[in-house]
């Protein structure tokens, strides 16, 4: 009943105000040049070595009854066609059955064929019908050769379920890499240990993590503060950090405005400010092979 209670507040507050920001046009690399889109909360469109992916895609106004307060920063029909998608685990927030059948629909439309999708282990039932060419299953560590690229599910502290008592789902995060291009996409987190494993095993170039929804402090259980995201950063030894879940959804009880200010504070303190990278919605962050030996 407190979880209801809790669910019912944000709900209402979701309402009080109108949606803000605007949708782009998509800025395509070539290539050589690894590009990483943030289209709002946990999605995010990748550009690895020439293929297209979606990360948890959500385009949806509202999830049930919680309206998204920021527009996605891009529209379905202004993706290109999309290789693959990954989805992080079941939350509806970062699993959204209607916008994958959007973004299947698009991607047939153009190409006439449907993207690939990976998921953890026990969510791929509640994306068979949804049209995808394939759905590919990984538990941590596990990893999967999908169209060249080397996709690897990483551990994570978080939970699976998709309703209160659906336990039995599995969830974590990404590695994809290709061409020498490597991008890590947390999923939802709280710190742990396997920060420093991840960054020793797979050495991703680009790291996206999660920085709101940790207040109360109990949500820190499964959610990391923008603190708790700046030390998994450092020790993950990632080149750029790219913060997501935060701004689109109220999820937790902080102010919407706060994670930003207090990731960029804890990046100034330590003095790596210069590799903190926040994207407006919708913004391209591209690394051409020369900035990368760089």
């Amino acid at each position: 009943m407190r979880k209801i209670e809790q669910l019912w507040r944000l709900v209402r507050e979701s309402h009080e105000r109108p949606m803000t920001g605007v949708s782009r046009p998509v800025k395509l690399v070539d290539r050589e040049t690894l590009g990483v889109t943030f289209i709002g909360h946990s999605s995010f469109l990748l550009q690895v070595n020439g293929r297209k992916l979606l990360v948890d895609p959500v385009f949806s106004k509202r999830l049930i009854l919680l309206r998204r307060q920021r527009r996605p920063g891009v529209q379905v029909e202004n993706l290109p066609p999309i290789d693959m998608v990954l989805l992080t685990h079941a939350h509806m927030d970062h699993l959204d059955l209607a916008s994958l059948r959007q973004v299947v629909r698009a991607t047939r439309r153009l190409t006439g064929r449907a993207p690939e999708v990976v998921v953890p282990r026990g969510v791929e039932d509640l994306v068979e019908s949804t049209g995808f060419s394939r759905v590919r299953g990984l538990e941590w560590w596990e990893s999967v050769e999908v169209q060249g690229l080397q996709v690897t599910m990483t551990p994570c502290r978080h939970w699976g379920a998709r309703m209160f008592r659906d336990v039995h789902r599995g969830y974590g995060g990404y590695v994809v890499e290709g061409g020498g291009q490597s991008v890590y996409h947390s999923g939802d987190t709280a710190y742990f240990e396997g920060f420093r494993e991840i960054g020793r095993r797979l050495q991703p170039e680009v790291a996206l993590l999660p920085i709101g929804a940790y207040f109360p402090d109990s949500y820190r259980s499964v959610h990391t503060s923008p603190e708790e995201a700046v030390r998994a950063f450092v020790e993950l030894g990632a080149e750029q950090m790219v913060p997501m879940h935060y701004g689109t959804f109220r999820l937790g009880r902080e102010p919407m405005d706060e994670p930003l200010k207090r990731l960029e504070a804890e990046a100034a303190r330590l003095g790596i400010k210069n590799q903190i990278k926040v994207l407006e919605e919708g913004e391209t962050m591209h690394l051409s092979p020369v900035a990368r030996i760089r």
